[in-house]
C-alpha cells in the first residue's frame, strides 16, 4: 500500500527474461559510452555502493529463482510418482549451467538457496536488501549448520536482526560471532562438529599455471601449526647460513625432501600415524611431532 492508501503490486514484467535482458543492455550502454565519467566524483562513490548493494540483491534473486525451480521440479515429479530421492536430480546442474559454474558450485548455490529463507530469515532479509554478499550468507549458514533449527534461528536473530550492524562486520567478525553464539547455545553440537572435522583431514592436489601444482593438506590445527613451524625453522636456519633461496623456496623444498626421502610410518586404515600415536599427514607431520617433543 502506498502513501495515498491504494494497494500497489509488483510489475513482474520487469523480472521476466526480456525485462532483465533489457535492463542489462541499458547498463552495458551506460558503461560503454563512458557514462561513469560524466558523474561527479562524490556521485561515483555513491554509485559504487549502490552497484554493490544491487549486486548482492541480484545474487539473492538468483538464489530465489533456483529455490523456486527446485520446488517446482520436485512438485511436478512427485505428481508423476517419481521416488522422493530422485525428484531433485539435475536441478543443481541446471543452476550451475545458468550461473556458468561447476556442478559442485551449483549444488552449493542451490543448498544455500533452499535453507536461507526458512532457517535464516533475518540473514535472508539482509541479503535481499543488498546488505550482505552471498559469501557472508554462506559463512553464517556454515557456522550454524551443526545446530538444531531453533538454535540456528536464534543465532540468525542475534547476528542479522539489525542489518545496519551486520553490513559493517567483516567476514572474520561474522564467523567469530556465529561461533561464539553457537558455543553458548549448544556446546555439545559444536564439540561434535569439531570432532567430525578432524575425521575429514586429507591431502589434495590441483593444477597451477606453468607446470606447477598446489598440494594442500587439511589438518587439525595443532598438527597444521606444527608442520608450518617446522618448515619455517628450516627456512630460517637455511637463510642464516647464506642459502640463496627465498624463504618460501626453502620451505617447499624441505617439505618435498621430507616427504619423498622417508617412507610413512605404519598406517591404520588410510591415516598415517606419527611417533606420538596421533594422526598425521605423511612424514612432515611426523617430524613436527618429534619437534614438539
Amino acid at each position: 500500500m502506498n502513501s495515498s492508501g491504494t494497494t500497489t503490486t509488483t510489475d513482474t514484467s520487469q523480472w521476466d527474461v526480456g525485462g532483465l535482458v533489457a535492463w542489462r543492455s541499458q547498463v552495458e550502454t551506460f558503461l560503454t559510452t563512458n557514462g561513469c565519467g560524466a558523474l561527479p566524483e562524490a556521485e561515483r562513490i555513491d554509485a559504487i555502493r549502490a552497484a554493490e548493494e544491487l549486486s548482492c540483491t541480484l545474487s539473492a534473486a538468483q538464489a530465489a529463482l533456483a529455490a523456486s525451480l527446485d520446488a517446482s521440479v520436485r512438485s511436478e515429479r512427485a505428481a508423476r510418482g517419481v521416488a522422493a530421492e530422485r525428484r531433485g536430480r539435475g536441478v543443481a546442474e541446471q543452476v550451475a549451467h545458468a550461473r556458468r559454474e561447476s556442478p559442485h558450485r551449483g549444488r552449493q548455490h542451490l543448498g544455500l538457496a533452499r535453507i536461507t529463507p526458512t532457517e535464516l530469515p533475518n540473514t535472508w532479509a539482509a541479503w535481499c536488501a543488498g546488505r550482505v554478499t552471498e559469501w557472508m550468507v554462506t559463512l553464517i549458514a556454515q557456522e550454524t549448520a551443526c545446530l538444531p533449527l531453533q538454535h540456528r534461528m536464534r543465532v540468525d536473530e542475534l547476528i542479522a536482526a539489525d542489518p545496519e550492524v551486520l553490513e559493517t562486520m567483516s567476514p572474520q567478525q561474522v564467523r567469530g560471532r556465529c561461533r561464539a553464539e553457537a558455543e553458548h547455545l549448544d556446546p555439545t553440537a559444536v564439540l561434535l562438529r569439531r570432532r567430525y572435522a578432524e575425521t575429514q583431514r586429507h591431502v589434495s592436489i590441483r593444477p597451477a599455471p606453468d607446470t606447477m601444482t598446489w598440494v594442500t593438506a587439511l589438518l587439525p590445527v595443532k598438527d597444521g601449526v606444527s608442520v608450518y613451524a617446522t618448515l619455517t625453522r628450516a627456512a630460517d636456519t637455511a637463510r642464516t647460513t647464506g642459502d640463496p633461496r627465498s624463504r618460501g623456496q626453502v620451505m617447499s623444498d624441505t617439505l618435498v625432501a621430507a616427504t619423498l626421502q622417508h617412507q610413512p610410518e605404519s598406517t591404520t586404515g588410510s591415516t598415517t600415524t606419527g611417533e606420538d600415536g596421533g594422526p598425521g599427514t605423511g612424514t612432515a607431520a611426523g617430524h613436527a611431532a618429534r619437534d614438539r617433543a
